[in-house]
């Protein structure tokens, strides 16, 4: 019984640890939508070189400013557009540099629009809430371990550790719908200069719904054997408070110690073969026997029975 409950202690802690390094990798990283935006090509500046730049729109003569010439480019169409990658998380959002080397980064805040930027606050509210309840819960499920406490601290312990879980997974769960929402509001309303042509959600957002995930399957193995261990702890407090009855009983009655299961003594009725004494009853069962015995009665003669015995 020890045993199992340390693995299910052990397994509630390796959960809120994994759900716990899965929140704090998502809410640093901003991978959470990442996609395409559909901007036109720059026009391409310095000098003349032989490999076409594709990123950018070149005139035919590097001599841009002489009037006389007849000034003319070769992309037509689709080709005039570049498409540029970008992802977004909760703080910051990156997309391609101009060359397209490496990835320029603004505040996330400056995207969303000005009516919801009060949402966004709330969100980045209840991430943290998230990540310090769920630090919580497993520090109080380490501390559990520690073998200094009794038995009742460490199960109120552990009920402190599920509760702190479970609030946290809650606090996530609102934090990441309402990233969601602002999200969505940004593609629609957000301003020109962003608003992606196609996007979809990335390994930073299935991380962070991951580590809601273990959090709740953490706090529920937290509050299973917490439930347990006090569901064992009222079952044997009922048998040793009906043990106790049975034995106050037996002492009211003034019967010897020997005679608290039953005092029944069986002897050879006249003309019977002698037997040894039926076995003592087992569970509150008399045993099956067809020898004749008497039951010794206090203060009497003996009194023959066919398979019978007095309790006390």
């Amino acid at each position: 019984m020890r045993l199992e409950r340390g693995r299910r202690a052990s397994l509630a802690l390796t959960l809120n640890f994994v759900a716990f390094a899965f929140a704090l990798s998502a809410v640093t990283t901003s991978y959470w939508c990442e996609g395409t935006r559909k901007v036109p090509k720059p026009f391409c500046t310095g000098p003349v070189v032989k490999a076409k730049q594709w990123f950018c729109i070149r005139f035919n003569s590097s001599n841009i400013n002489d009037t006389r010439l007849v000034q003319y480019i070769f992309e037509s169409g689709e080709e005039k557009f570049l498409l540029r990658k970008f992802h977004t998380g909760i703080f910051f959002s990156c997309e391609q540099a101009a060359d397209m080397n490496g990835f320029d980064c603004r505040d996330f805040f400056d995207i969303a629009p000005e009516h919801e930027r009060g949402v966004l606050w709330l969100c980045i509210v209840a991430e943290s809430l998230y990540l310090a309840l769920l630090f919580t819960g497993g520090a109080l499920m380490m501390l559990e371990q520690c073998p200094c406490f009794s038995v009742m601290n460490k199960l109120k312990i552990s009920a402190f550790a599920a509760v702190c879980t479970a609030l946290s997974g809650l606090c996530g769960m609102v934090a990441h719908m309402m990233f969601t929402t602002i999200f969505q509001l940004a593609v629609a309303m957000g301003p020109e200069d962003w608003r992606p042509k196609t996007w979809d959600y990335s390994w930073s957002y299935a991380l962070a719904w991951s580590s809601f995930g273990t959090c709740m399957g953490s706090a529920v193995t937290a509050l299973n054997r917490y439930t347990k261990t006090i569901v064992e702890f009222k079952y044997k407090r009922r048998n040793i408070a009906k043990s106790l009855l049975i034995k106050q009983k037996m002492m009211e009655k003034d019967l010897p110690d020997q005679m608290w299961d039953m005092c029944l003594t069986a002897v050879p009725a006249d003309g019977a073969e002698a037997r040894p004494p039926p076995p003592l009853p087992l569970n509150g069962h008399k045993p099956s026997t067809g020898a004749p015995y008497v039951v010794e009665m206090v203060g009497g003669g003996p009194e023959p029975h066919q398979g019978r015995g007095v309790y006390c």
